[in-house]
């Protein structure tokens, strides 16, 4: 492993390795420039140019999905033209999923194999923390999936966290979503493999992310995973124990694989519920939606987002937006002279207070100046003709004048107007 690498003399000083995979290897880096640690993925195939590291499709994906709160961040490319070697430069997190269920962070000298060796946590997490990551996981497929791309490789492993705060990354597996099939049949880590990439011959969709994420949202629960197939059959097996054996006219729907046959022995399957009893009905309807056997019932990342399971986090995100919103409403008004109006809203949003209220203005209405005349309305009189009904009707008098005579009209009915009275100041 190389102790340094660097490009147009900005170079980094690698301090340990973090993992390391089939295509690539990943250490934690300090830059010598800035001193600040970042995460660097060296790819161990060899390049020709820097043109054909730009046409990755990893890096392709990372610079469209950057900036993204919920996608790890691409910080610079480096490639090494005398060795053709490649290295992305992202940003650090403090560890995995997988890390996080089995209650381990990095060490400077552990690895991802060294962790699968730790003992598992024996308390389940807070809903509310499981519910916090499964919403910003689904936030992070659905931008994917909005940016017609799919990941194709969602695992603990890929999911990383730092300060409750998550995001996806290894972006090696993806595939544009007009991409068609048959896509590569062994591409998902087997145990978050969906049922349409083990029953055909790499016949599926981006479906087979929102699947992943059921598994990963199980596990998240449970602390064990659903699935821990040993092998293709098995991990078949498997699913069926759980779910059931499917209908045969929905075994029908996947181009049958060349290597798997579709006579399996029928079983009612378990269900879920039994095997995460204290788990509440949203996130059991949830993470049944996201492990719906056929693909195109399957729950898609931007319905997921708007399930009841994650209603109080959708209503604490638009308190928040209101307020941002305010915040940035006063800031703009403080040049005309409003003043610690931005700090009296920061205060009320320490507060938890959902009411923000802003200084009060001191408006002057001058009294009219304007004179007008009094006048008295003249009465308005109405004759009957035809063969309409006499109305009975009562006099309305001012408090001021007196009636008028009547005798002289008998076969009238008259009205009479209270004249407008001029007070100080107007009406």
């Amino acid at each position: 492993m190389r102790r340094r690498f660097d490009r147009d003399g900005s170079n980094y000083k690698i301090i340990n390795k973090i993992g390391e995979g089939t295509f690539s290897e990943v250490v934690k880096a300090q830059s010598l420039k800035d001193g600040k640690y970042y995460a660097c993925k060296t790819m161990k195939q060899s390049l020709s140019s820097l043109e054909q590291a730009n046409n990755l499709r990893e890096v392709q994906a990372m610079k469209r999905l950057n900036p993204h709160p919920n996608i790890i961040q691409l910080h610079e490319l480096i490639f090494d033209k005398e060795s053709g070697t490649l290295s992305l430069v992202c940003e650090l997190m403090e560890m995995n999923i997988y890390e996080f269920i089995r209650g381990q962070t990095h060490s400077e000298t552990a690895t991802l194999n060294d962790m699968k060796h730790l003992p598992q946590l024996q308390q389940p997490l807070p809903e509310s923390k499981i519910k916090h990551y499964m919403y910003q996981l689904c936030k992070s497929i659905d931008h994917m999936h909005s940016n017609e791309i799919f990941h194709r490789d969602v695992k603990p492993e890929n999911i990383l966290i730092k300060h409750d705060v998550l995001k996806l990354g290894d972006f090696g597996s993806c595939r544009s979503l007009h991409s068609k099939p048959p896509h590569t049949e062994y591409i998902s880590t087997r145990w978050y493999r969906a049922p349409e990439c083990l029953l055909t011959d790499g016949y599926y969709s981006h479906k087979m992310d929102m699947w992943s994420v059921g598994c990963v949202f199980y596990e998240i629960i449970s602390l064990s995973p659903l699935f821990p197939g040993t092998n293709e059959l098995d991990q078949v097996t498997k699913i069926h124990d759980v779910l059931g054996t499917p209908d045969s006219s929905l075994l029908q729907k996947f181009p049958q694989s060349r290597a798997m046959r579709f006579d399996f022995p029928l079983r009612k399957g378990s269900g879920i519920s039994p095997l995460i009893p204290n788990c509440s009905a949203p996130s059991l309807s949830l993470l049944y939606q996201m492990l719906a056997y056929d693909p195109e019932e399957r729950i898609g990342a931007r319905a997921a987002l708007q399930h009841v399971y994650f209603r109080e986090l959708r209503l604490a995100e638009r308190r928040a937006d209101s307020l941002r919103r305010a915040i940035v409403t006063v800031e703009g008004g403080e040049s005309s002279g409003t003043p610690n109006s931005v700090d009296h809203l920061r205060r009320m949003a320490r507060q938890g207070r959902r009411q923000v209220e802003l200084p009060k203005l001191n408006v002057v209405v001058p009294a009219p100046q304007i004179t007008y005349p009094v006048s008295t309305v003249p009465a308005l009189t109405i004759t009957h003709r035809g063969s309409l009904p006499a109305i009975t009707s009562k006099k309305c008098h001012s408090r001021l004048a007196k009636p008028r005579d009547e005798s002289h009209c008998a076969a009238f009915k008259t009205y009479y107007l209270p004249p407008l009275d001029r007070k100080p100041g107007g009406y």
